[in-house]
């Protein structure tokens, strides 16, 4: 890991070429001015500059990412530098665990004069993702039957499921006054699910190293009639949402000082035989930074929480963390890179839940490469969540379900897959804690490696929790 993370890291110093119709002549002032100011200025990057860059990642979760990434950027005339009148991205990426990402995402602050513009377009195919039933701990992890070398391996994909995600969102704020903000945004987010393709999976891969064609725990909560028919294989659900925000940060990216909370709703529309998941999720989320020595040592922390406060919430968009503006490619909650470090991606899975994370960031050393400047860091930090909302299991109508769709199953064997009235443990918190490193290239491309444990092993039964991603948690 040693080796691939230095590799990361010199691709990324390497590879970035930038571009800018202003640099010419802007560290060459007409007046004579003292060495202090003209150090400064310097440090202002103006006009047009982009990166290309490997889109090479890791997650626990997802595995390695291969493919390319460019970030396009103006900073105009560099008089709201750090950040930026424009940004355009683009990104295409696959990783080894069948994880795929396409997306193209614009962020404006001068297109709509006094607005804020963000719009993102992405196709997000996951041949395995994660599914590890509802409610948390009630829905029992054993660690084993994932695992190939173990005495009691099922199948890697048991703890799987196929799902593709077509998201377009578009969202837009104004200011109220002050350091207050109006909110707005319209998108859709399309899922389709099923049971994983083992024929696609297995294709030119030798006897020995096939997945074994026997059901996971997707299949076992459709057959059960845990999963409705209705929300098994997903749907399309168009959205509206709107909220208030208060933002006093100093700067977005590698924020210093300041606060950040919003308060937001959003309508989930559902049609059809699906139009049961009209639903209004809630969401309010306190991010606060508070410098401890200059700009070297900062401590940050967030809570949040989301909660279906009226209509019913399928399962799929419950682990859709909702987002006023889209920075990461996917929020996914709880669990994972994006929320619960360390935890596994979806490992909680409910209506509504809360969460914490907490962080120091400490600046290590600075440098210059060329015009561009630098810094390496390092955050230890610690993340907590719980389940507020849960999906209500009836054990008496699991077990009738059970009798009549799946009459081959030992009954005496449901306390293995499911939880029920004090051992289910649906409200105990969720923690884990770890250590990230930080490369940061003008105060907005940030490069970071996160890696994390959870204190409970029915989160995580391994140890090689590594997230290599682009930008701070929050």
């Amino acid at each position: 890991m040693k080796k691939f993370v230095s590799i990361l890291l010199c691709l990324c110093l390497i590879g970035v070429y930038n571009a800018s119709a202003s640099d010419e002549g802007r560290d060459k002032p007409k007046d004579p001015k003292p060495k202090k100011e003209k150090k400064e200025k310097s440090e202002i990057r103006t006009g047009w500059t982009f990166g290309i860059l490997p889109s090479v990642a890791f997650d626990a979760d997802r595995g390695f990412q291969y493919g390319v990434l460019a970030n396009v950027y103006d900073f105009g005339d560099g008089s709201i530098y750090p950040e930026y009148f424009h940004s355009l991205y683009f990104e295409a990426a696959y990783t080894t665990k069948r994880s795929g990402l396409f997306r193209f995402a614009y962020d404006s602050k001068k297109l709509i004069p006094n607005h804020r513009l963000k719009i993102d377009l992405s196709y997000l195919p996951d041949a395995l993702c994660d599914f590890y039933g509802f409610n948390g701990y009630q829905t029992v992890y054993n660690s084993g039957w994932g695992k190939k070398k173990a005495d009691d391996y099922i199948s890697r994909a048991f703890y799987k499921s196929k799902r593709d995600l077509i998201r377009f969102a578009a969202d837009i704020d104004g200011t109220i006054g002050g350091n207050w903000l109006w909110n707005a945004g319209i998108g859709f987010l399309g899922y389709q699910i099923d049971h994983v393709n083992l024929a696609m999976i297995n294709k030119g891969k030798k006897p020995e190293n096939m997945l074994p064609e026997v059901d996971g725990l997707y299949e076992k909560y459709t057959k059960w009639g845990i999963l409705a028919p209705n929300e098994a294989n997903g749907g399309w659900h168009p959205y509206l949402r709107g909220g208030l925000s208060y933002d006093s940060r100093d700067r977005q990216q590698n924020t210093r000082k300041g606060m950040h909370a919003e308060i937001f709703w959003t309508y989930n529309a559902a049609f059809g035989e699906d139009k049961e998941f009209n639903n209004l999720m809630f969401n309010a989320s306190f991010k606060h930074f508070v410098p401890v020595y200059q700009d070297y040592i900062t401590f940050a922390y967030r809570v949040a929480t989301q909660l279906t406060v009226a209509g019913n919430s399928p399962f799929y968009l419950s682990n859709y963390y909702n987002n006023l503006f889209i920075q990461r490619v996917l929020y996914e909650g709880l669990g994972g890179a994006n929320t619960l470090r360390g935890i596994m991606r979806n490992r909680i899975t409910a209506p509504g839940y809360a969460f914490a994370n907490v962080e120091f960031r400490f600046k290590i050393c600075k440098f210059d490469i060329g015009k561009e400047h630098f810094f390496f860091g390092v955050n230890p930090f610690f993340d907590a969540g719980m389940i507020l909302q849960r999906y209500r299991m009836d054990e008496n109508a699991i077990r009738s379900s059970i009798a009549e769709n799946d009459p081959e199953f030992d009954m005496n064997d449901l306390d293995k897959y499911i939880l029920f009235g004090k051992d289910a443990q649906v409200y105990r918190p969720h923690l884990s804690a770890g250590i990230g490193l930080k490369l940061m290239m003008n105060d907005n491309f940030v490069l970071s490696v996160d890696w994390a444990a959870p204190f409970d092993k029915r989160d995580n039964g391994s140890l090689a929790n590594f997230y290599v991603k682009m930008g701070y948690m929050f």
